[in-house]
């Protein structure tokens, strides 16, 4: 079985940009740099979950249809198996060496992988409008320490969305006021995003 492959940056182009805890709005500042092709390279995943020199991307997309936000809980066919059973706000994962192309780079290459991890996890007609709102980088959590979030928010009109893959359980639509009641069995991502969400209103 071939080794799955990551798109990662390197932690010391963070530092240079700025380095922060938790989440920030600034998004100009990094997403163009990070993802400049020189800037990023492939990575066997399993040795870049251990690697925290180096900061795996990660597409993390808010759902939102009118005043609610799609929540869901990681099943145990999740690939982050420090994830299992938390809840979630946020719909994406890994870019894959799979993902390249001989045409696309930079930000149209990124926002392909990102429609194909979207439909691969959930079931919609039509493309997935999003846009970045948020970076999230958490060093204070082994999974955190590895990874760089993108947040994106995706708002839906009438269409519907169901699950797409057998790890994402009790899919639903939820309340700012029932997330929040559900907040500690969220991962810290998901409750990173929901403070900024709840401090947006």
């Amino acid at each position: 079985m071939r080794e799955e492959m990551v798109l990662c940056f390197p932690r010391t182009l963070l530092d240079e940009i700025g380095s922060f805890q938790g989440i920030r709005t600034d998004v100009t500042a990094y997403v163009p740099r990070i993802l400049e092709a020189e800037n990023t390279h492939f990575v066997p995943r399993a040795r870049a979950e251990e690697d925290p020199s180096q900061k795996q991307i990660i597409p993390y997309v808010l759902i939102k249809k009118g005043d609610s936000y799609l929540h869901y809980v990681r099943g145990k066919g999740s690939g982050e198996k420090r994830l299992v059973a938390k809840g979630s706000i946020g719909i994406g994962g890994h870019i894959n060496h799979g993902d390249e192309s001989l045409f696309l780079t930079g930000l149209d290459f990124y926002e392909e992988a990102l429609q194909r991890e979207l439909h691969e996890e959930l079931r919609m007609d039509g493309h997935f409008r999003t846009r970045v709102v948020a970076l999230i980088n958490d060093d204070s959590t082994p999974v955190g320490q590895v990874h760089f979030g993108i947040v994106h928010l995706c708002e839906l009109g009438e269409e519907n969305v169901s699950k797409g893959e057998a790890c994402i359980t009790d899919l639903r639509f939820l309340t700012l006021p029932e997330l929040l009641d559900r907040r500690d069995q969220m991962e810290t991502w998901s409750q990173l995003c929901l403070e900024f969400i709840a401090g947006q209103g």
